[in-house]
């Protein structure tokens, strides 16, 4: 098994790095995919690396999608590569992990349309108006996609990846 992060400069730091060693704990493999490879920083001075461009990325090669929040989702969601590869996680009924400003990709990427799921309260009001069942919830699973509104929702949404990752 193989995890795909997908950020960029002004992530929220815990929201990208809780996901990433929780998923190295298990023994998988994770991948941080970003605008261009090399070093991006959290919106709290964390860097890490991103292995790949996100044109580098083939979605075959992943089993889970991972989304963090902070202000990365804005640039993240411009990029045409980036919403191809959601797009892929989704025709592919792959998992699909989402927090904070993380669904923003999915909402450019036309996937939200009738799905239950949460966010940041700030972008609640997106997220309905792209048709997604707004739940104001630490966690929102719909099938194979797992969303959350914020840091403090991290234990709940790492339990729920921790739960689809185990079936696999």
């Amino acid at each position: 098994m193989k995890a795909l992060i997908i950020s960029a400069d002004n992530f929220e730091d815990t929201e990208l790095l809780v996901p990433y060693y929780r998923l190295k704990e298990e023994g998988i493999e994770v991948d941080i995919a970003s605008i261009k490879k090399g070093t991006i920083k959290g919106k709290h001075g964390y860097e890490v690396q991103a292995d790949k461009a996100l044109k580098e990325v083939n979605p075959d090669d992943y089993s889970i999608l991972i989304l963090p929040g902070g202000k990365a989702p804005e640039t993240v969601r411009k990029d045409k590569n980036a919403v191809a590869i959601a797009k892929h996680f989704f025709q592919k009924n792959k998992p699909v992990s989402a927090i904070c400003h993380g669904p923003q990709t999915l909402i450019t990427a036309g996937l939200m349309q009738g799905k239950h799921a949460t966010s940041y309260k700030s972008v609640a009001q997106e997220m309905k108006d792209s048709g997604a069942l707004y739940e104001d919830k630490d966690v929102v699973v719909d099938g194979n996609l797992i969303t959350s509104r914020q840091p403090s929702d991290l234990p709940a949404f790492m339990r729920e990846i921790m739960k689809v990752i185990r079936k696999k």
